[in-house]
């Protein structure tokens, strides 16, 4: 769990996104997370981490719904929501802590 500390410990937002493989929310969230990184650009970072890799961390988050998004900005966690979510609303969100 300290390489997820050294992700969430930046001035810059971060949107993380807890999903599976086979879990098909989570497949269509992909292309609006990579239009959410285009559009954000160095001003936030986008990281995906699998449930089924990161188990630990996902049951020490409580992580149940997939897809799970995340923000955190400086350690702390700004928002979350499980379910899908679409791009403009994301960017908005985390654009509110740039």
């Amino acid at each position: 769990m300290s390489k997820f500390g050294e992700i969430i410990e930046t001035s810059v937002p971060v949107l993380l996104d807890f999903y599976t493989e086979w879990d098909q929310a989570s497949q269509e969230m992909h292309a609006v997370l990579r239009d959410v990184a285009a559009a954000l650009g160095d001003k936030a970072k986008v990281v995906k981490i699998d449930v089924e890799k990161n188990e630990e961390l996902s049951s020490a988050l409580r992580v149940t719904g997939l897809p799970t998004l995340m923000i955190y900005k400086s350690g702390e966690m700004k928002w979350r929501k499980s379910g899908e979510q679409d791009a403009n609303t994301l960017i908005g969100l985390v654009n509110e802590y740039v």
